[in-house]
């Protein structure tokens, strides 16, 4: 079921991609490996794709609203698996776990379509 409006999404998203962003100073992980690097690129991508998606937040409108999806799911089961995939679980694994779980749930719960009207000129 998709209740998440376009436009609460597009908030999820910078306030998303700003706490990954600092999550490894938030949480005592900044370390300079896997650990810290991943969140910092993906939120970083986080905040770029979201500045392309054709929604409400959106600045340039050329990502349609469900390829921004289909890279929210990606990288939210990347953040979850990263700390395994890099070998670092022992360490730190809760903040990547928990917001890669976040990404992977609005992903799948919000709708595909915005639902502003595209205003064209005549």
């Amino acid at each position: 079921m998709r209740f998440i409006s376009t436009k609460v999404h597009g908030v999820i998203d910078y306030l998303w991609s700003i706490v990954l962003l600092a999550s490894p100073w938030l949480f005592g992980f900044a370390d300079g490996g896997a650990e810290t690097w991943v969140p910092v690129i993906l939120g970083i991508g986080g905040i770029v794709y979201a500045v392309v998606t054709n929604y409400e937040l959106g600045l340039v409108k050329l990502l349609p609203m469900p390829v921004h999806l289909m890279i929210d799911l990606a990288m939210g089961v990347f953040l979850l698996l990263s700390p395994w995939l890099f070998g670092f679980a022992e360490n730190i694994a809760a903040p990547h776990v928990v917001l890669g779980i976040m990404a992977i749930g609005t992903s799948l719960m919000t709708e595909k379509e915005p639902r502003y009207q595209v205003k064209t000129s005549h």
